[in-house]
């Protein structure tokens, strides 16, 4: 196998699928902090949602904001910035570390969905 020019390793990977990857995790991030379903998922739904809950689980959603909002900013600045644009291998790891960091971020949002729970 050859190596690609541009590429320490020989692998390729198009950067769409980090990018999708992130955008879909900021997606599950946003509609589990802010959009209420973590809430329903762990603190009942409507008539039988728990405040107390509720109210813990918004302490987790606090927690979770830090992360995502540095997971947010390192993907935006890999394609934002031309010199780690133009680089796959920069760009490559800014999309995988930004990536983690919003699994990470979704991580707090179950544990502490869990430590809420009734």
């Amino acid at each position: 196998m050859q190596a690609m020019p541009g590429r320490s390793n020989g692998w390729w990977i198009s950067p769409a699928i980090p990018t999708i990857a992130n955008a879909v995790l900021a997606t599950l991030w946003a509609f589990s902090a802010l959009g209420g379903w973590g809430d329903a998922a762990f603190c009942g739904d409507a008539d039988e949602h728990d405040a107390a809950c509720g109210a813990d689980f918004d302490i987790a959603v606090r927690f979770s904001v830090a992360p995502a909002g540095l997971a947010a900013m390192i993907a935006l600045a890999a394609w934002a910035l031309p010199h780690v644009r133009r680089n796959d291998d920069r760009l490559d790891a800014l999309l995988t570390v930004a990536a983690f960091i919003w699994v990470f971020a979704e991580g707090v949002l179950f544990i502490g969905g869990l430590v809420a729970k009734p």
